[in-house]
């Protein structure tokens, strides 16, 4: 909302010396948040001039000047010579002179200049070039204004071009913000200055009936009907041909609204001044009376803005004999425009229902200023006045007069009394608030307060349709009173209270990645159907996946159901900018819908409305499932090249380190076992296993990405992935986790060599040698896998570090040979291997 500050002035007195930014700190004050300050970006010398004379110049472009005797007044310089392409003026008119050292709105410097045989001492100037509208096709001749002021003159100021506007952004529960009247008391809230509410200053004289109005509305919004109110009054005798006063067109120019014509203009000041949408209706054009009802199946509607409309039944219409004139609340029908031939003008001011009309400015992408208001609460009392304030406008600069002819029917709902019990408002918000001041302030915002045995009754005024409970009132009070009074306060958190076992172990999970030297990053959830395939399954096939029924991006929306689209998403946007080694890891929720299970509801709890049970229990089994899984990618250089030093490359065993850094952050050991998956290289994929109580169960896979499918999205031919179902390996995880001491006696460590099968995994070897060693051994290793000269061809070498130690006592050689010996038996027992000397 962009506020004229010489129009606010009118209704509360601004704090002397105010400047713009001084009048939006006291709106912020009261919760308002500024946006802006809107000038006429324009400065002087822009000065009053006459012209004297002119002689009319051909020109070999065929364009004619006038070559024109100018006078600014003798502080000015007296008479000057000007050229001048318009032609819509003549001697004796006076006019809006830019002196050389003006700059008009672009910028645009005003200089003195040779142009077309001349020096050209100033420039008269339009509507358009000063800002003041859009009109450039001939200069503004003041006289058309209705003005005749002095010669050598400010214009500046004769025309309302000193003005400013602020602005401030309203809420949607502030309707009532969106209007210079609203503003004004709020600034009257912030300062303590006097208001004068403009509603009162209207005399809205009885209606006399007469016209037909009819409100039919068979298919109410919620249980709403469209129309509580609708106010419609006639003026006659209107000269819609008049010119706009520069005082109206300067205030509209400021708040963003473009200059039309007299009777739209009119109509548009009223609603900013009372936040009452208006509409204006040629009445020789209307056909019989105004009905207000629903729209038909198959009905059309040309707007004001020239488009044809395919009506919803849903969609409020104002209609007339003829058919639809107007969709209510949102915009007017062209038949029944207003135009410059306009004489009799029918006035409407309604209240529509802020649902209906949200819906109806949506479906057909219509946004309006008048259904902006709507959608936000327009207040229902102020209708008549604001009829009765364009009707005094259009008599007063359009030559118009009032006729005995017009409509009336209110139906809207009085505002319901709360209740708010004494001490109420201080225990909610925490400061020591006084009954007087609650009284006070509750009184100020305009509300009607009764004292009780048990505190307060309270009526809210009609335009705060927001207020509707105790603890509301109470917010207000907070606001108006200053929030700078509430302490701020850390609350105590009660005992026993704190993270979750799980919340525990995902930090945990995040801070072992993050310590291990890969980067945290949070990847948007929305992909495309193939993403989903490539990486949801292992196979590559379709899987079930949520489509959001209203996509931020219509190329991908689907919810993930694999962390890694995202993840490499983010690798090609690094990559593209020069960060080529990369190490990053996200931990998220993915989407795994049940095949053949239809998610979501139709019809959601509305408003503030509690939801019941059953509800809510329709409402959780409405969401797909949502397990949090772990992923990682590697790119580039593990380890960078330095100074005796050759680079590292990342690959799969970074993506393995990774893997077990995350289990053992969770207590968990991860398994690994040669695998496959439809995105990842065949030869180097594993699949990942915990041990449960039912068996090992597979948590995920990890391996390097398929070369093709990495040339196809600019990446280099290797990058390492993993990921890793998180909520399966905390549940896994032992309810208290174990760490074991450091000992003081030292390690033997000795080397084991085994010979097995070629096609035997290396990981199930060490699974069998570490079983078969026992409690002595601590850590086991694979260091080398060879296959050659020496070992049979169908078979290969495993050689691992193994380290012993006991708790209690330092180890003899034999004792470690012993539990190595033990290891390699049992690994000959399973797979058949043997020692190799």
């Amino acid at each position: 909302m962009r506020v004229p500050l010489s129009w606010l002035a009118e209704y509360v007195d601004l704090l002397p010396g105010s400047t713009p930014e001084d009048v939006h700190a006291a709106l912020v004050k009261v919760g308002l948040e500024e946006e802006a300050i809107h000038r006429f970006e324009l400065s002087g010398p822009i000065v009053v001039g006459q012209v004297l004379e002119f002689v009319e110049e051909p020109q070999s472009n065929g364009k004619t000047i006038r070559w024109c005797q100018v006078d600014v007044g003798e502080a000015n310089g007296g008479v000057r010579g000007i050229v001048c392409g318009a032609h819509n003026f003549a001697p004796g008119d006076k006019v809006v002179v830019t002196l050389p050292g003006a700059v008009l709105p672009g910028p645009f410097p005003i200089a003195a200049r040779k142009t077309y045989g001349h020096v050209s001492d100033g420039m008269i100037a339009s509507g358009r070039e000063l800002g003041l509208n859009d009109e450039h096709a001939g200069i503004l001749v003041l006289s058309t204004l209705g003005l005749d002021p002095e010669v050598g003159s400010d214009a500046i100021t004769l025309l309302g071009l000193d003005d400013a506007a602020v602005e401030v952004n309203v809420t949607p529960d502030r309707g009532y913000a969106f209007s210079i009247r609203g503003i004004a008391r709020e600034y009257a809230h912030a300062t303590g200055a006097a208001f004068r509410d403009p509603v009162s200053q209207v005399d809205a004289d009885a209606l006399a009936d007469g016209f037909p109005l009819v409100i039919s509305d068979d298919a109410p919004v919620r249980g709403n009907v469209g129309a509580s109110v609708f106010v419609a009054r006639a003026v006659e005798g209107v000269d819609a041909t008049r010119p706009t006063p520069p005082w109206l067109a300067a205030r509209l120019r400021l708040a963003g609204i473009r200059s039309l014509s007299l009777p739209v203009d009119i109509t548009n000041y009223v609603m900013l001044e009372f936040g009452q949408p208006i509409h204006g209706y040629d009445l020789d054009k209307l056909s019989g009376g105004i009905t207000v009802r629903r729209a038909q199946p198959g009905e059309k509607l040309t707007t004001l803005d020239g488009v044809e409309r395919e009506l919803h039944p849903e969609d409020l219409l104002i209609t007339d004999d003829s058919g639809a004139i107007g969709l209510a609340g949102v915009m007017g029908g062209a038949e029944t425009e207003m135009s410059g031939t306009t004489t009799r003008v029918l006035v409407e001011a309604a209240n529509f229902d802020p649902v209906s009309i949200a819906r109806t400015a949506r479906r057909h992408k219509l946004p309006s200023e008048a259904s902006r208001r709507f959608e936000r609460g327009v207040d229902p009392a102020v209708a008549e006045a604001a009829a009765a304030r364009v009707v005094q406008l259009l008599e007063r600069l359009a030559g118009g007069h009032a006729v005995p002819l017009g409509a009336r029917i209110h139906n809207e709902v009085a505002p319901q009394p709360i209740a708010l019990a004494e001490g109420y408002v201080a225990r909610l918000i925490g400061v020591d608030y006084g009954e007087a001041e609650v009284e006070r302030t509750l009184t100020a915002i305009g509300a009607d307060v009764a004292k009780t045995d048990a505190g307060f009754s309270v009526t809210p005024p009609s335009w705060r349709p927001d207020l509707i409970d105790a603890a509301t009132l109470a917010e207000e009070v907070a606001r108006v009173g200053g929030y700078d009074r509430i302490p701020s306060v850390i609350p105590v958190a009660p005992p026993g209270r704190g993270l979750t076992r799980e919340q525990q172990l995902r930090r945990q999970a995040a801070w072992a990645l993050a310590g291990s030297g890969l980067t945290e990053v949070v990847a948007m959830p929305f992909v495309t159907a193939a993403q989903n395939n490539a990486f949801g399954s292992p196979t590559g096939e379709p899987v079930p996946a949520v489509k959001l029924a209203n996509a931020l991006d219509a190329r991908v929306p689907f919810l993930r159901t694999s962390l890694l689209p995202g993840l490499l998403d983010i690798a090609q946007r690094n990559l593209s900018r020069g960060l080529t080694d990369l190490a990053i890891y996200e931990l998220g929720l993915v989407f795994r819908p049940v095949a053949g299970v239809r998610y979501g509801v139709d019809g959601l709890p509305i408003g503030n409305a509690r939801p019941d049970e059953a509800t809510l229990a329709a409402l959780n089994a409405s969401i797909p499932p949502q397990p949090r899984y772990a992923a990682g990618l590697f790119l580039g250089n593990a380890s960078p090249k330095q100074p005796g030093h050759a680079a590292v490359a990342a690959g799969l065993s970074d993506a393995l380190a990774a893997v077990r850094t995350l289990g053992a952050s969770v207590g968990v050991e991860i398994h690994v076992r040669q695998g496959a998956h439809a995105s990842l290289h065949p030869g180097r994929t594993a699949e990942l296993f915990v041990q449960t109580a039912g068996g090992e169960e597979n948590v995920g896979y990890a391996g390097e990405l398929l070369p093709a499918l990495a040339a196809e999205l600019d990446l280099p031919r290797v990058v390492a992935v993993f990921e890793a179902d998180l909520g399966k390996l905390i549940a896994a995880s032992p309810e208290q986790l174990e760490v074991a001491p450091i000992s003081s006696f030292p390690a033997a460590t000795q080397d084991l060599s085994l010979v097995v099968p070629r096609d035997l995994p290396a990981a199930d070897v060490l699974r069998a040698v570490v079983e078969g060693a026992g409690a002595l051994l601590e850590h086991a290793q694979l260091v080398d896998d060879y296959r050659g000269q020496g070992v049979p061809a169908d078979a290969k070498s495993l050689t691992f570090a193994l380290r012993f130690r006991a708790a209690d006592r330092t180890l003899t050689a034999a004792e470690a040979s012993e539990a190595k010996l033990d290891g390699a038996a049992l690994a000959g027992e399973r797979f058949g291997a043997t020692v190799r000397e």
